[in-house]
């Protein structure tokens, strides 16, 4: 037996977590904020789509102060996308060396030489387009389209899902693209210009909306931030991913003098460095010491057989995803040399002079002062002006 049926009241509608009028918001603050005190960058005072291009590449792996000085150097030397294009890769990797993640540099004119054999030297302005493009990953894909060519798109790069993640409260897992804080950013654009509204997005993660610590006191668009507003740590949303310890490689470099010519190698086109020039040398094997290394590395490398003269020192390098250790010896020759071109890597004798004028990593760079020291003349400068110090020497030198 059932009772009688209760009386429904009337139905609540609950707010939206979302609400459109919220993006509306959000975006109208954003810009206006930007409008009002954006940072003044180079790359801001242009319309030209190859120098914006150029400059997003540099800022994807590099920090806006760190990458001023590459950017004018860049461009000085390859002012349009035609000189970039027509130029050597070994003179597009020099004028980017110091700026690191040497592949951006080698998709950059790949990409380069590809717009003006298909595109008659112009870049694409829409994104898919753009996409199709050697380097073009999502992210640059729109960046250029919105802030180049005006395209409704929202560019999303780290700063852009951290701001627009914390702002509706949406964690952002699996593909930025297609994704509801991709709709919430497109939503905040509305009618906006892209430019300003993407780069303003961009520029609030740098300065305020940061991955630790953010500045929510003073950010311009705190009052309409869900994270400020209903977490008690809006630094911790959205949760970051636990990272692994960076592995330790020790390897060993060796450097031979024939007179003011030193042996040096350039790496293969594809892979770590690619392109670039070095001292022979490699890791070491289980129970392997630094000095019998670098007599293994040097034959299997060279297909020269060499002695140890004395221990340089240690450089101690950082790459992206490990850590390096680099002994260093000055080698003597021992015998004559036979043939060896490992790894696809070509070795010929270096002229002291002209080392400065090659594409080198920063590890080797690190060495040259102690060549210096050996020869005594020191290679022609870099663009930029700057000389390395001498790494530390270790105690037992």
């Amino acid at each position: 037996m059932t009772g009688p049926r209760r009386r429904r009241g009337p139905t609540l509608a609950l707010p939206t977590p979302n609400p459109p009028q919220r993006a509306e918001d959000f975006g109208a603050r954003l810009v206006a904020w930007f409008e009002r005190e954006a940072m003044d960058r180079p790359w801001r005072r242009t319309s030209d789509p190859y120098r914006i291009w150029v400059a997003e590449v540099l800022l994807q792996q590099t920090r806006v102060e760190q990458a001023l000085p590459y950017y004018e150097r860049f461009l000085d030397r390859f002012p349009t996308l035609a000189d970039l294009a027509r130029a050597p890769l070994g003179r597009v990797l020099k004028a980017w060396e110091g700026a690191g993640y040497y592949r951006r540099a080698r998709l950059l004119h790949a990409a380069a030489r590809q717009v003006r054999d298909l595109h008659q030297g112009k870049l694409p302005s829409d994104a898919e387009e753009l996409e199709r493009l050697p380097g073009f990953g999502p992210y640059t894909s729109r960046s250029v389209a919105a802030l180049a060519f005006g395209r409704r798109v929202v560019a999303l790069d780290a700063n852009a899902l951290r701001v627009l993640a914390r702002v509706f409260l949406l964690n952002p897992e699996g593909p930025a693209l297609s994704s509801p804080i991709e709709e919430r950013g497109l939503a905040a654009l509305g009618d906006r210009p892209p430019r300003a509204f993407n780069e303003a997005l961009m520029e609030l993660g740098q300065r305020f909306c940061t991955a630790r610590a953010p500045r929510c006191p003073d950010c311009p668009v705190a009052e309409v931030c869900r994270a400020r507003r209903e977490l008690p740590q809006p630094g911790d949303f959205p949760p970051r991913k636990a990272r692994g310890r960076r592995p330790r490689v020790e390897a060993a470099v060796g450097i031979l003098l024939e007179g003011d010519r030193l042996l040096m190698g350039r790496r293969p086109e594809h892979g770590l460095l690619g392109g670039l020039w070095e001292f022979p040398g490699g890791k070491l094997e289980d129970g392997e010491t630094p000095e019998r290394a670098v007599v293994r590395e040097f034959r299997e490398e060279t297909g020269r057989r060499i002695r140890v003269l004395r221990r340089l020192g240690i450089v101690e390098h950082d790459y992206s995803h490990f850590h390096s250790t680099l002994h260093v010896f000055l080698l003597g020759a021992r015998g004559t040399a036979t043939s060896s071109t490992k790894e696809g890597r070509s070795w010929r004798w270096v002229p002291w002079k002209e080392v400065g004028s090659l594409a080198l990593p920063g590890a080797t760079r690190k060495m040259l002062p102690w060549v210096e020291r050996e020869i005594g003349a020191p290679p022609r400068r870099a663009a930029s002006g700057k000389r390395s110090r001498a790494p530390r020497r270790p105690q037992d030198a």
